[in-house]
């Protein structure tokens, strides 16, 4: 490892004979636990483009992601699965990161979330169990975990739902990691799945940001989440009661709800009526 000087130098002799030659360079590093480039951050600053290549060597399935673009924009993410003759790009997300799953089950929701420029659905699977040990966990796997504190905080306060002794487990099927808030509303569905035993129907998904008080806030680009479930095949979706911006030109039941407790008692209702029937 150089200084910082030896570092700018070598840095600036590539830059001179990549555009003097017209030639593309790819510089290869590492990442820290926290997700940034090791190293100074002059190195960063220097070159054009920064690209992110996410995902976990036990997974098949990898995001690339632009975090600078000197020329263009950062706003697009490829998924990519990998294979024994190397990286092959996935054009259809949606059905790759859903598995066809029992109707027995309980602890699953399907939501719809934006990264880039794509929309497409994923699977939260969580795990609600009282405590063997002193202290509980709280483990996400592709989910800020911070985030789940604060849903699991929500949960506690605003819908009276006893969490504080419970181990807390989640994942984002298909070792992805997911970062927009939209993915909020399936969170809190499928925690609330595993915690009473709710059979969310497999025809169903979510898609909405939870407030610290517990209301569902609207999206932007709602309307892209709506197509993306149509597209695969969903007949319901449930959104905050806000957005407005809806086709209701649409096969796809749209359900609004504006507070986390309407969810839990839609879903209760539906749940009940299932084994009534």
């Amino acid at each position: 490892v150089g200084s910082i000087s030896q570092i700018k130098q070598c840095c600036a002799e590539l830059l001179n004979y990549a555009k003097n030659t017209s030639t593309p360079i790819i510089l290869i590093g590492h990442i820290t636990k926290e997700g940034q480039i090791a190293g100074p951050k002059v190195l960063e600053h220097m070159v054009d483009v920064v690209l992110h290549f996410e995902g976990q060597k036990t997974h098949l399935y990898r995001l690339l992601r632009g975090k600078k673009n000197r020329f263009g924009s950062t706003a697009k993410v490829g998924v990519y699965e990998m294979l024994e003759t190397g990286l092959k790009a996935v054009l259809n997300p949606s059905t790759i990161l859903i598995n066809k799953r029992d109707k027995r089950l309980s602890g699953t929701a399907i939501s719809s979330t934006f990264e880039g420029q794509k929309t497409f659905l994923v699977e939260v699977q969580s795990l609600v169990t009282p405590a063997v040990y002193g202290t509980p966990q709280r483990t996400a796997t592709g989910f800020n975990v911070k985030r789940l504190h604060m849903l699991l905080a929500v949960l506690e306060k605003k819908c009276a739902f006893k969490l504080g002794s419970q181990d807390v487990f989640l994942n984002i099927a298909g070792g992805i990691s997911v970062s927009d808030p939209s993915l909020d509303l399936g969170v809190i569905a499928a925690l609330l799945s595993s915690k009473e035993d709710i059979l969310i129907p497999s025809t169903m998904c979510f898609s909405g940001e939870v407030g610290l008080n517990g209301e569902i806030r609207p999206i932007p680009r709602i309307q892209m989440h709506i197509e993306e479930a149509e597209r695969i095949g969903f007949e319901t979706i449930i959104i905050s009661k806000d957005n407005q911006e809806i086709d209701k030109k649409k096969s796809i039941e749209i359900i609004k709800c504006s507070r986390v407790m309407d969810v839990y008692l839609f879903l209760s209702n539906l749940s009940n009526k299932e084994i009534n029937t």
